[in-house]
């Protein structure tokens, strides 16, 4: 029999065939075995993100799980979900949040009194903010500076909550400042506080039918980093 010559670019070629085609199968049956615990670890951080915005920061996993299921229960209504939790016996409602930052997508959580209109508290996250500053936003420092602002107008109108460089004022909604050398990314966080909430609104969710108030976004240039 002719012994193969391993020398050969045709052995070179199937050998390495060969070789991707056993790893390439042992990437997916390890992917397969890993994913029920990767989609667990991606539900139990929503959780603490959830619990985040209800000020329980910092859980170890066990205690976020129980306490998420002790308080928490998930709610749907068509394409809408939110979230209702128990607190000291008071009524919470969680809606969730998208939106665009500077350099990728923002998201959050918004905890809601049961008025459905005094922030009780929030959650925000970013895939790919700057760090010190647009990446700021989950800070808690940052986030807490919501608590107790109202998304409601006067007139019962869901507005969100204007997000204002010092000095300025925003008229008919209450106002936090901006991160400090992150106007885009805070102002992302401004507009995903209304257009991502605005279907509920327009639902009826919060009890009557708006408009959207909210002052229009200033035209901004394309910049290579926050200004």
């Amino acid at each position: 029999m002719k012994k193969f010559d391993t020398n050969s670019n045709v052995y070179t070629v199937l050998y390495a065939t060969v070789l991707v085609v056993i790893v390439a199968l042992l990437l997916a049956v390890v992917s397969g075995a890993l994913k029920p615990r990767q989609d667990a670890n991606v539900l139990l951080d929503q959780k603490k993100q959830i619990l985040a915005s209800l000020n329980e920061r910092n859980l170890k996993d066990a205690r976020a799980e129980q306490l998420y299921s002790e308080q928490v229960r998930e709610v749907r209504e068509g394409e809408l979900v939110w979230y209702e939790a128990t607190v000291d016996g008071a009524h919470k409602y969680v809606l969730p949040m998208r939106g665009a930052g500077l350099w990728g997508p923002i998201w959050g959580y918004m905890a809601l009194n049961e008025d459905k209109n005094e922030v009780f508290g929030t959650y925000f996250g970013h895939e790919s903010e700057t760090p010190g500053l647009g990446g700021e936003i989950v800070t808690e420092a940052f986030q807490k500076s919501f608590n107790g602002k109202h998304v409601l107008d006067a007139d019962g109108q869901y507005v969100g909550i204007a997000l204002m460089k010092s000095g300025q004022t925003a008229d008919g909604q209450d106002q936090v400042d901006c991160i400090s050398g992150a106007t885009i990314t805070s102002k992302g966080v401004e507009t995903m506080l209304r257009t991502a909430i605005l279907p509920y609104a327009e639902a009826g969710w919060f009890g009557a039918q708006p408009e959207d108030k909210a002052p229009a976004q200033e035209e901004v240039e394309p910049v290579t980093e926050e200004d």
